[in-house]
Order: C-alpha cells, then structure tokens, then sequence
C-alpha cells in the first residue's frame, strides 16, 4: 500500500499525509545533519589507499544496483585491476564481522546480493555493517579498487566515484523524502554524483542508460540453458525490489506464465513454500538473486534468469575513462 502512495498518486494519499508529513520532514533534517557532521569533520570519514566507488541509489528499493556492481567488477577485471565488493549485507546476520564471503559461505550470513556478486564474478567481497572495516578486510587479499553495494548515504567512508542508480520507469514517485515517499535523499543530490544511470525507461539528458538484458534460463539443478519461451507451465516468483520488473521481461521473452507470485526484497524461502508456488505450475522460475538462496533446495523443474547490464559504447567509454583518471592518482592496475 505504501509504495502506492509513493509512485501511483493513490486517494489513500489523504489519509497518510498527515501523519507520515512531519515523520518525513524530521527524516529530512537527521539526514542532512548527519551529512554535514561528515562534511564539515564534526565526525571523521574514513579513506582507503584504493579508489572507492559507490554504486547506491536515492530511493528506497531496488533499482537495480547489484548487475551494476557486476557489470562495473567485470569490465574492471578485464582492464587488469583486481576490484573487491564491499556490502552491509542486508537482511543477514553473519557470526563475526567483517566477513570475507567464500563458496560455503550461507546466504542467511552474507546477504543474498553479496553471494551473487561473489558467484557471478569471483572477485573479493566483504561484508559489514561499518563498510570501512569491510574494505579494510579486503585489502589484505590485493585488491586495488573497491566497489560499494549500496551505500550512497553512508557518508563514514570516503568515496572516489559516486554512481546513483534510478529506476527510469518509476523515477523519484512523488519526490518526497521517507517515509511519505521513496527518497533517501532529496532530488538535489542527484546533481553531486559523478554518474546518474538510468535502468530502463527513458534516460535523461546527462544519464547513462543502462539496459538488462536476460540470457538463457538455468536449470537449478542440472545447469541446462535453454530460451525462456520453452518452458511451458511457467510460475515466475521474484524477491526484489520491484518484482514486475521481472515478469515484464518473462513476458517479453514469451514465456508462458501460469502464475506470478511476488515476495518482499531480500525475503528467505521456505521449502514448503516453494513445492507449493511450484506445484501451480510445470516449471517454477525465479531472479538469480532469489536462486543462490534456494540453491541446495532445487528440483528438477526450477529455474532462474540471469540479466546482465549493458551500456551504450559511448556511456561504457565515459564510465571506465573517469575511473582510469581516478586510478592514475593510486596506480597503475596490476599487470
């Protein structure tokens, strides 16, 4: 109902402005000191001897930040530098912090981001709620470039880079700050980042737009790749931000749905109720985000749908020339 009121100028407008009007203006003014006590040294920053960038967003939800930090990982990877992710990894609780995700590693202790960031790329990724002692887990490993999963306002580290991502179909809804609407941050942050990226929609001037383009679905337990459209019975179940951004791209695909079963962002899965979304249909397929949760759960007949990021040349030039220019002040990438 909330996200009604944010993005959709629902009547039930009239009756939560009242009372989410002055929680919101008080949000506003935490945020803003908060910031300043960073800025102005009141409260001290740390910097790391490698170049940060920040991948956040100013809304609450998903955005799409994650294939993002892939997509950044693995062009970096390929220019020679050895990046690490670091993450809060919300929605876990990991025994000790910081936590340096490996293959064993439980997604009820990372996060379910941080371990397909990890299985995606292999690159190093640490986990903390304080991101600077994430990033100083990882510098120990050789890592000379450290991207953030989030953490636009967490202004406690020091940042070389900052990239916000906005979902360009929804946008800033009404522009108000939380809770009376989706922002963290006012919309006049916007224009501090180095990078605004817009995924779908349409991009503004200034913005990179950045697309999602979906491969052949894997099978959860065998590995075979096959084209979306021929899976029959198809029941699709996505724990995202905003899981129609995923049965919009099945449909597209041509899959043939049978049943669409949206969860909340992050949400851990009972087996019960995965035999049971499963069972409405012939085939059960799901984000890959959702899959590294349900990995050891699998049957025959699940299925997940990897998307990758993409970016016009011209967008994909101006991104890794700005992070090149950052790096020369560091050094160079690792031979």
């Amino acid at each position: 109902m909330i996200e009604k009121l944010w993005f959709e100028n629902h009547p039930i407008k009239y009756l939560l402005w009242p009372l989410l009007w002055p929680l919101s203006k008080l949000f506003g003014w935490i945020s803003r000191s908060r910031r300043q006590d960073y800025q102005s040294g009141k409260k001290s920053a740390y910097r790391a001897p490698v170049p940060i960038i920040i991948v956040g967003n100013i809304t609450a939800g998903g955005n799409g930040k994650t294939p993002m930090v892939i997509w950044l990982v693995e062009k970096l990877q390929a220019l020679g530098y050895t990046p690490g992710v670091v993450s809060r990894g919300y929605g876990a609780k990991a025994p000790s912090y910081p936590l340096v995700v490996n293959a064993e590693t439980s997604t009820a202790h990372c996060g379910d981001e941080p371990k397909l960031i990890f299985k995606r790329t292999q690159a190093a990724v640490a986990v903390d709620p304080v991101r600077a002692d994430a990033v100083k887990a990882l510098l120990p490993l050789g890592v000379d470039i450290i991207i953030t999963d989030d953490g636009l306002q967490h202004y406690a580290l020091e940042r070389d880079i900052e990239f916000a991502v906005v979902d360009g179909k929804r946008r800033f809804g009404n522009q108000q700050l939380l809770p009376l609407g989706p922002l963290r941050e006012s919309v006049d942050r916007l224009s501090e980042v180095d990078f605004i990226v817009t995924n779908g929609g349409q991009a503004q001037q200034g913005e990179a737009a950045m697309t999602l383009t979906p491969s052949l679905a894997v099978n959860m337990k065998t590995r075979e790749q096959i084209p979306v459209s021929q899976l029959k019975g198809l029941v699709a179940m996505a724990g995202i931000g905003h899981p129609p951004r995923f049965f919009n791209t099945l449909e597209q695909l041509g899959a043939d749905l049978v049943h669409c079963q949206g969860f909340a962002d992050h949400q851990d899965f009972a087996i019960a109720q995965l035999n049971e979304l499963a069972a409405r249909g012939t085939h059960l397929i799901m984000t890959e985000k959702d899959a590294v949760k349900c990995a050891k759960e699998a049957q025959e007949n699940w299925w997940y749908l990897p998307v990758s990021a993409t970016f016009s040349h011209d967008d994909e030039m101006r991104i890794l020339e700005r992070i090149n220019q950052i790096k020369e002040h560091y050094g160079s990438p690792s031979a």
